[in-house]
């Protein structure tokens, strides 16, 4: 291979690698203010900015990041809080969210297999009691 080519391979690489760290930093950096929005939300009682927050925190998802982890605890938090006041269509909202979030950061696995399925059965265990009122 002459130098010119090897120039435009190592180039090329370059770019691309940078490409992908500034993918993954503004990745996130937007899962963290998402996150902080939810927070700041949740602090102040507005239940639709915090499931939007932390829903929007899980859609920016990095394998194996902590805050993909508290965002859906927070947002577990928010729906069993609903649920505990008798709020069963808020609770649905937010196990759904919950739910949803995973299924669409669906790449080559379904992460958060366990949170699907813990919300499935709340789901399944609500819906009745939403009909009754």
């Amino acid at each position: 291979m002459n130098r010119q080519v090897k120039s435009i391979i190592a180039n090329g690489i370059a770019i691309i690698l940078i490409t992908l760290l500034m993918f993954l930093a503004a990745t996130w950096w937007r899962m963290s203010s998402q996150f902080s929005l939810g927070e700041a939300a949740l602090r102040s009682g507005d239940f639709t900015g915090a499931v939007a927050g932390y829903e929007s925190a899980l859609h920016m998802y990095i394998p194996f990041h902590p805050t993909i982890e508290r965002a859906a605890e927070r947002l577990w938090l928010v729906a069993e809080t609903s649920e505990r006041l008798g709020d069963v269509d808020r609770a649905l909202i937010a196990y759904r969210s919950l739910r949803s979030s995973f299924y669409a950061d669906h790449w080559l696995v379904t992460p958060g297999a366990d949170w699907i399925e813990r919300c499935d059965k709340k789901i399944a265990a609500l819906i009745p009691l939403q009909h009754e009122r």
